[in-house]
């Protein structure tokens, strides 16, 4: 059992019709173009418009975009696992109602939350329970509607979130390939700095809160950006050199997509060059849980069985970590 990996074998994506520009910003709230630009490289985010839809309409979308691509039984899934900071409503589980809604009813689910690194800490996850041997297929899905929790009237946050699913698909593999190592960290002290007040058991939704917008996610950007900075890139580096991984042998960087300027300082500290990084911050924003499969999914076309990937993502909390992976097959 030592020699078995788990190995993705298949991605799916979901992203909504309305594209929120920058151009449409201006008008919102005083920021522009060149602002955005500079400062976050985004040009445009995904919305989900309907308020009748949640996170789990886009983690479902993405998992039949997986399933129907790939010829996938849903009855063949063992596991489901929603990552996502936006879960439709308290208590009752996001995953248990996507898995029932695409057909994967001999599954079990959960959710995972890790803010941000919600995805990578669910790779870990999924590997874990496929290299144990009791399971075969573990459905990973990154889910978030970040829209529901926005003020459009600030610009610190609204600027930067986007709507999107991503999901894959983890199952043995006796090649050598899938996920080979892992560097997980968190660190508690951060959590004044990126956070929604109310609506949890410390601070119950209530008129007031509500009111005073404490519903809403509240970043201090400056110490943000710092600590993502210095611990997403050393995370990365960390895991190339005890892997004894050189430049040459690693085929792409695939970075939470939070800020180009954090996906920069990340490739410089592993020494890659922009054609080997994975980027689409530009046409999404930061979909948060679902940045690490929307980047998997852009880029299948040019993943080639064998290629080693380093993840890499930082999240509230804070939460941060770094994943190597081996592809495990050619897409046709």
């Amino acid at each position: 059992m030592s020699d078995l990996k788990a190995a993705i074998t298949a991605v799916g994506a979901y992203l909504p019709d309305y594209r929120l520009t920058n151009s449409i910003l201006e008008t919102m709230v005083d920021t522009n173009d060149e602002w955005i630009t500079t400062r976050t490289g985004i040009k445009e985010r995904r919305i989900l418009k309907d308020k009748d839809k949640g996170s789990s309409f886009l983690a479902i979308k993405a998992a039949q975009d997986l399933i129907d691509h790939n010829d996938i039984d849903p009855l063949s899934i063992d596991l489901v696992i929603v990552a996502t900071a936006t879960p439709d409503m308290p208590v009752a589980s996001t995953a248990a109602y996507v898995a029932t809604q695409i057909g994967a009813t001999n599954a079990f689910s959960y959710d995972l939350m890790a803010a941000c690194s919600s995805f990578l800490y669910g790779m870990s996850n999924a590997a874990a329970y496929v290299q144990s041997g009791r399971y075969k297929k573990v459905l990973l899905i990154g889910a978030d509607k970040m829209s529901s929790i926005i003020d459009y009237t600030d610009r610190a946050t609204c600027i930067i979130f986007g709507d999107a699913g991503g999901a894959v698909l983890f199952e043995p593999n006796n090649e050598g390939l899938g996920l080979q190592d892992e560097l997980l960290r968190t660190d508690g002290s951060g959590r004044d700095f990126l956070r929604i007040e109310a609506g949890g058991s410390i601070l119950p939704a209530s008129q007031e809160t509500v009111l005073n917008k404490q519903h809403f996610v509240y970043q201090d950007g400056k110490n943000v950006f710092k600590h993502a900075v210095s611990n997403m890139a050393s995370c990365a580096e960390e895991i190339v050199k005890r892997n004894n991984l050189t430049t040459q042998d690693i085929d792409w960087l695939v970075p939470h997509q939070a800020n180009k300027r954090i996906i920069d300082a990340t490739a410089n500290r592993v020494n890659l060059p922009q054609e080997q990084v994975m980027v689409n911050i530009h046409k999404y924003g930061n979909t948060t849980s679902a940045t690490l499969p929307l980047c998997l999914k852009d880029y299948e076309s040019q993943l080639k069985k064998g290629d080693n990937l380093v993840f890499a993502a930082f999240g509230g909390g804070f939460t941060w970590g770094s994943i190597l992976l081996k592809w495990a097959y050619n897409k046709n």
